[in-house]
């Protein structure tokens, strides 16, 4: 793991506004800076980042963090990419991260850099290769492509032959060409080139780097239609999409993702216009592929094939998406005729009519309920008992509250059962309990006195005093909480805000770490909090006060009369007078 103490330094030293800037140029408004949501689609600005707390925070969509927690978002990476990166920015080296001895290891950031070097490489001559033959150039001006969209998703050709790549690595027997997934080698040991007489389309990470190729034949008797790289230390199918790089902005300013099945799908919707569009790289739609778009969007549509393959296609996307629901996300359906594809399709009749199908397509609840009911007419007391065996997994699979609370109520209409009743046959969680959930989401309740006291101390950690900590009554989550802040406080006194936080996370239950992070967005910094500050500890030196008081008073009460001592009796005497 990468030390905490580390990261804290990391925190203290880069400045948020430098990252945010860079990836949306943001604006001076007051003490704070603001810009336009990159996270969902606005016309008027409501996303701030202050300088003092290095946080952002989204009055529209609620977004918020720190530095590293946009990158992850903005960029799709993982924590650690995110850390790296961050480094990268303000000139540190990342300590060496420590491993499970009985694990094995993973690859060395100086063997990433050579396979991405390599990838690069090839990717670069695949595109010198494509100006170099007619075939291919007439291959794709047949599909409808210009040579700005080839330039735009670097197109580029792989010619036939069993050794080309030799013209640029010279050491072809190197080990990274391998590992890249560029060179395979045969049981008699004999290497050869992966990729030969193909249409290349190189596949990028999140950060715009190659990773890996998709190739597409140019004959059409020549098969596997498409091939993939293997998977690599760089490439993992299931957590990469197709265009994803390329497709960032269009999708937030057309506020929806368009996910496809192939290649020359996304690049041919490009091509008339619809550049929001992205592929799975030969693999179902998994959890990581939503979980991605859901960054980058609230609207989500999938296009499949109206044919079998297809629609068993949706389903599994449907089932792969079901954990991954929130309340407020858009998942839809689009089946095209049986004759075509979206790069067909799109050629045939242009991006309006391909645009006015995106806006028809299926609802997830509406397509949900047409699988399940498609070949049962729910005509008998067995086809619904059926009906509800093949819903329930779905149902439970689904935490939206919202969502999970309508889809019950129309199975449950479905099924002639009231929605009390599904619920204790198919024993799922209480609706009530849903609803809840679904009220605390959307209900701010006001704040407490000791996470009022925390989120003072997070912003000014030098008023932190060691009486605070005799005046906590420490029985509490949130009393634990407010120890916990004030000593993370007198112990880093210079710290701010995010690096505070980033300490006691760890150390707080996770929907109170949570709380303290929202409200930590939405705290006023210009406001004077010094008054405040002495009317809170006050407050809190009285509720100690009296809790003792009451603690004594019990104690006293508890014992006969003429058992106390006189001082005892003044005690009670005093105790009483003042309750």
């Amino acid at each position: 793991m990468i030390p905490d103490s580390f990261i804290q330094e990391l925190l203290n030293r880069v400045d948020i506004v430098d990252v945010v800037d860079k990836a949306v140029p943001l604006k001076k408004a007051g003490a704070n800076y603001s810009a336009c949501c990159p996270f969902h689609n606005e016309k008027s600005p409501s996303f701030t980042v202050s300088p003092t707390k290095q946080f952002y925070h989204c009055f529209g969509c609620g977004a918020h963090g720190s530095a590293l927690s946009f990158l992850m978002e903005y960029n799709g990476l993982s924590f650690v990419e995110a850390i790296h990166d961050l480094a990268k920015q303000v000139g540190m080296i990342v300590p060496q991260e420590q491993r499970d001895p009985n694990q094995p290891a993973a690859p060395s950031k100086a063997v990433m850099l050579s396979l991405q070097d390599t990838l690069q490489q090839a990717a670069n001559f695949y595109k010198a290769e494509l100006k170099k033959s007619p075939r291919a150039i007439e291959y794709l001006k047949g599909r409808g492509l210009s040579g700005v969209i080839a330039a735009k998703f670097q197109v580029g050709y792989a010619p036939a032959g069993w050794q080309n790549l030799q013209t640029i690595f010279p050491n072809y027997e190197a080990e990274a060409l391998e590992t890249a997934g560029l060179v395979v080698k045969n049981e008699q040991g004999r290497r050869y080139d992966r990729f030969r007489d193909r249409i290349m389309f190189p596949i990028h990470n999140q950060k715009g780097e190659v990773i890996g190729f998709g190739g597409r034949v140019i004959n059409p008797e020549d098969t596997p239609k498409y091939y993939n790289s293997p998977e690599t230390p760089l490439f993992q199918k299931g957590h990469e999409l197709y265009g994803l790089f390329i497709a960032r902005r269009a999708i937030r300013d057309a506020a929806r993702a368009l996910v496809v099945e192939g290649y020359m799908d996304v690049v041919a919707l490009a091509q008339y216009g619809i550049d929001y569009a992205v592929a799975a790289l030969g693999t179902a739609t998994t959890p990581f592929h939503i979980a991605k778009l859901m960054r980058q969007t609230d609207e989500i549509v999938f296009s499949f094939d109206g044919d079998q393959a297809g629609r068993t296609a949706a389903w599994r996307a449907v089932m792969n998406a079901l954990p991954a629901i929130k309340d407020g996300l858009k998942l839809r359906f689009l089946f095209l005729p049986q004759e075509h594809d979206p790069d067909s399709y799109v050629r045939a009749y242009g991006k309006e009519a391909f645009e006015a199908e995106m806006a028809a397509a299926m609802p997830l609840s509406q397509y949900i309920i047409a699988h399940l009911s498609a070949h049962n007419p729910l005509g008998s007391q067995e086809d619904k008992v059926q009906f509800l065996n093949e819903a329930e997994p779905i149902l439970k699979q689904i935490q939206a509250p919202r969502f999970a609370l309508m889809l019950r109520k129309k199975i449950a209409e479905l099924a002639g059962l009231a929605p009390s009743e599904m619920q204790r046959m198919l024993k799922l969680p209480n609706t009530a309990k849903i609803q809840e959930k679904a009220l605390q989401q959307r209900v701010r309740t006001p704040l407490s006195l000791h996470v009022r006291l925390a989120l003072m101390l997070l912003m000014r950690p030098d008023w932190a005093r060691p009486e605070l900590l005799n005046a906590v009554q420490a029985d509490g989550e949130q009393e634990h909480m407010l120890k916990q802040v004030v000593q993370t406080a007198l112990a880093h006194p210079q710290s701010r805000p995010v690096v505070l936080l980033q300490m006691l996370t760890p150390q707080l239950p996770e929907a109170l770490a949570n709380q303290l992070q929202r409200e930590l967005s939405l705290l006023d910094e210009s406001l004077d909090f010094s008054l405040e500050f002495e009317g809170a500890c006050t407050q809190l030196a009285d509720m100690a006060h009296n809790k003792r008081d009451q603690s004594l008073l019990k104690q006293l009460t508890e014992k006969p009369f003429s058992s106390l001592s006189d001082q005892e009796r003044e005690a009670l005497r005093q105790l009483t007078s003042k309750r």
